[in-house]
Formats: structure tokens, C-alpha cells, sequence
């Protein structure tokens, strides 16, 4: 193909696969692939081009957990600490609301938020069947959880795959310099979930007695294999917080811990890496394909030097941009796309701009595209799948009723990320001191408001979001 064609052919096929994804007509990975073969088969990409654009680390790193977290499911412990934490709120619905919010945020943040979601959402009917309420109002909470959870890792969520692959981010920057926002938007979330069904949640306490009754220790399904598993899980995550130190990508942390998992445990091989979610690997092979050509084509280059053309090259504006941009796009389109684009764009507006620190940009384009997840029904994979289990148990929800209460409360947390992100501009990296403070500080107060709103008798109405 000629070389004047090629920028015009590389945008067409990148804007039909993204309508495609976008429609769900087609199978986003079955699309994303064609899509990269045709940039092949055209020559806008040679084959050892495109084999040079997949990031292997972030592929590497998928699968590795994707083993580990596949064997251990099979122990039970996901089950167990749903069931635990529903006991410890003494069968009272909000604090099992509650509690199973913080069991979803913090397994998203150390596994996955969509592996998180098909643990917990089966658990979830069950206490909810024999409390006889609703299972929506835990549900909704639980897909904000997993979503805003998953944001405080660079494990936790696709999107910080993807950004700490291709920058050298390791896991403790995304804990230092992004867990102390998350907790705030994560805690602000739940305090308004709680105000929201406090006065619409409420069953016998006959019923709240069944809750009781149910015994953690009857999901573990194999002792043995739980100790090998949470060893090792351990030693993994031990990895990825030091990672950075003894310079190992975190790919190989992860496949090294599935490695040794699949060693000391004698599993099933063939069973393990049916584990692997396959169809979201070969998605992103084809998505970074089709991203690569945009920037062997020169189009990637030219939107940078238009957005440092618009932002006047001033690092604020920039990532503030980013930070609402990422928010609204990732609402309603797969964040993960919108990411793949962003990263080589951003980095080349560093690269123009003569912009050696990045680091802001990179903290809104994660904020944004993670917490914007939460904004509809569609807008990361935990809400699809939660949503489709859900249909499955006859719980239906229409896109227009998720909007009315996710979306602004997903605007809420973009407010909070920019206040953050002002802060962390204009004091530089938040002192540690300065920042436990502030999380102690909203969390003492926000307890002290939920105690006082937990004593209250709540009061029998219809719920929202209800089926």
C-alpha cells in the first residue's frame, strides 16, 4: 500500500474496531484481532513490527494471576471471608452491605476486580436469600467497590497494568501516590450507599438470626492446598513490592508465582490454564497491534502535538484534561482501549514537550479511566458481569436506572481525584505523615456518621435500583 494511504487506513480500521467494541455487535476480541490482521495484511505493519507492539509484560502478568488466583478459588477462602464478614455484621443488612464492600475493594486491589466479582456475587445471593431482601442494593455497591478497589493497585485493574507496564511504575508507586485517594473516594462512596438504603434495607431479625447460623468454616474445601496457596499468593505480592528493587518486571514476579503454585501443588495443568481468561488476552494482543500502527503511521505524534497545542503545554491543564476526559470516555466505551490509546499519546507529548516527569498525567489517566468505570452499566467488565449474573437469578436492571445513581456518584469520585491530583501538583509526592492524617481524619468522622445513622430504626419503603 502506499505510503499516503496508510495514515487515513490505519484511522479507519482503529475507528471500526472501536465502534464495533463499542456496539457489541461482534465479540470485542474477534474484532480486535481482525482488526490487527488487516493492518498486517495491508503492510502498515510488518510482522516483526507487530510482534515488537504487544506488551508482553502485561499479557505475562494477566496470566500468572489469572493461574494463582484460579487455583486458589478452588480452596473456598473467597467464600469464607464473604461469609465471615457477613457474620461479623450480626446479620444486620447495612453493615453486611458494608462489609462485603470492603471484602470486594480489597480482594480487587490484591487479585482482580472481575475474578473479585464472580466470587463474591454467588456468595451474595445467598445471604441476601436468607435475609429475604433485595440482592441489588449489594450488588450495586459491590461493582463500585471492586472498581474503586481495584484502582489503588497496579495489579488491581487492566487500565494500571497496561500505564505500569509501559512506564516502569512499580506497585508501591501506585500505592503510595493513588491507595490514599482511593480510600477517601472509597469511603465517601459506602457513606452515601448507607444514607441511600438506610431507611430501605431492613428484614426480621428471625432472619437476621439465619445469617448467624451459616459457618465460614463449611466453604474450605481443601485445607492443604488453601496453606500452599496463600503461601505463595503471599510471596507474590511480596514480589511486586519489591519488584523495583531487585529489577524484575512484574510479569515474571507473577509467572514465577504461578510457576512455583503449579509446582508445589501438583495441579492439573491443562485445568490451571483453563483458568486463563484467553478471549481478554488475544483482545489485548489485537488491541496493541492496531495501536502500534497508529504510531508507525505518525498519528499518534500528531494528536499529541495537538493536545500540547490546546493545554498550551502546561502539565496542570493537561492532566486535568486527561482526568475528565478518561472519566466520561471510560463511562461509556472499555476503558482498556481508551488506555492503549492514551499511553503511547501521552508519552509522546512528553516526548515533544521536552517533559521528563510524567507522572501526573499518568495518575489522571488512571483515576480516570478506572473510577469512570463506574459512571453506567457498561463502563468496566465487573459491571457486565455482575449485571449479567444477576439476570441469570432473575435481578434485572435497565442502563437508565444504573445511570441515575452511578453516574453521579461516580462524578463525585472524579471531584475528589481532582482535588487530590491539585494537591499532589502544587505540595509535589503528599508527605506520608500528611496523608495518614487526612485518611484518618475522614474516616473518623465518616464512622462516627455511620454509628449514628446504624442506630436509627430504618424504615420500610421501596428501594431504588430495585427490580
Amino acid at each position: 500500500m502506499p505510503e499516503q494511504y496508510q495514515p487515513i487506513v490505519a484511522i479507519a480500521v482503529f475507528l471500526i474496531t472501536y465502534a464495533i467494541i463499542v456496539s457489541e455487535k461482534i465479540h470485542r476480541t474477534v474484532i480486535a484481532l481482525a482488526g490487527a490482521m488487516v493492518v498486517v495484511l495491508l503492510g502498515i505493519l510488518s510482522l516483526d513490527s507487530a510482534v515488537h507492539a504487544v506488551d508482553f509484560n502485561t499479557i505475562g502478568l494477566l496470566v500468572g494471576m489469572m493461574i494463582i488466583v484460579g487455583v486458589t478459588r478452588k480452596t473456598g477462602v473467597f467464600e469464607f471471608l464473604a461469609i465471615k464478614a457477613a457474620r461479623a455484621s450480626g446479620g444486620e443488612p447495612l453493615k453486611i452491605l458494608a462489609a462485603l464492600a470492603l471484602v470486594t475493594a480489597v480482594l480487587s486491589a490484591l487479585l482482580d476486580n472481575v475474578t473479585t466479582v464472580l466470587l463474591i456475587v454467588p456468595v451474595t445471593f445467598a445471604i441476601t436469600n436468607q435475609l429475604k431482601i433485595s440482592p441489588w442494593p449489594f450488588l450495586f455497591t459491590e461493582i463500585l467497590a471492586s472498581n474503586i478497589g481495584g484502582t489503588a493497585t497496579l495489579i488491581g485493574d487492566p487500565p494500571n497494568i497496561m500505564i505500569g507496564s509501559a512506564t516502569g511504575l512499580g506497585f508501591m508507586d501506585f500505592v503510595f501516590n493513588l491507595t490514599p485517594v482511593v480510600v477517601v473516594v472509597y469511603v465517601v462512596t459506602i457513606f452515601l450507599l448507607q444514607l441511600i438504603y438506610r431507611d430501605r434495607l431492613d428484614t426480621p431479625e428471625e432472619l437476621k438470626a439465619n445469617i448467624m447460623q451459616m459457618n465460614e468454616q463449611d466453604e474450605i474445601k481443601d485445607a492443604v492446598l488453601l496453606k500452599k496457596c496463600l503461601v505463595i499468593l503471599g510471596l507474590t505480592i511480596l514480589g511486586f513490592v519489591l519488584h523495583q528493587y531487585v529489577h524484575l518486571e512484574s510479569s515474571v514476579i507473577a509467572l514465577a508465582g504461578a510457576s512455583f503454585l503449579l509446582l508445589v501443588t501438583r495441579e492439573d495443568v491443562e485445568h490451571a490454564l483453563a483458568a486463563v481468561e484467553w478471549p481478554v488476552l488475544f483482545f489485548f494482543i489485537g488491541l496493541f497491534v492496531i495501536i502500534g500502527a497508529l504510531e508507525e503511521v505518525g498519528v499518534i505524534e500528531m494528536v499529541a502535538k495537538w493536545a500540547l497545542e490546546t493545554t498550551g503545554g502546561n502539565m496542570l491543564p493537561t492532566g486535568m484534561l486527561i482526568l475528565w476526559l478518561s472519566a466520561i470516555a471510560s463511562a461509556f466505551v472499555d476503558n482498556i482501549p481508551f488506555v492503549a490509546t492514551m499511553i503511547p499519546l501521552i508519552q509522546d507529548m512528553g516526548r515533544l514537550g521536552g517533559i521528563t516527569d510524567l507522572n501526573l498525567l499518568w495518575w489522571s489517566l488512571s483515576l480516570g479511566a478506572c473510577l469512570g468505570g463506574n459512571g453506567t452499566i457498561i463502563g468496566a467488565s465487573a459491571n457486565v458481569v455482575v449485571v449479567g449474573m444477576a439476570e441469570k437469578r432473575g435481578v434485572r436492571i435497565t442502563f437508565i436506572e444504573f445511570l441515575k445513581l452511578a453516574f453521579p456518584l461516580m462524578l463525585m469520585s472524579i471531584v475528589i481525584s481532582t482535588g487530590y491530583l491539585l494537591l499532589w501538583y502544587f505540595l509535589g509526592h503528599l508527605p506520608a505523615a500528611g496523608i495518614t492524617l487526612g485518611i484518618g481524619i475522614v474516616l473518623a468522622v465518616l464512622s462516627k456518621a455511620l454509628n449514628g445513622l446504624l442506630l436509627k430504626k430504618p424504615k420500610k419503603e421501596v428501594s431504588p435500583l430495585e427490580p
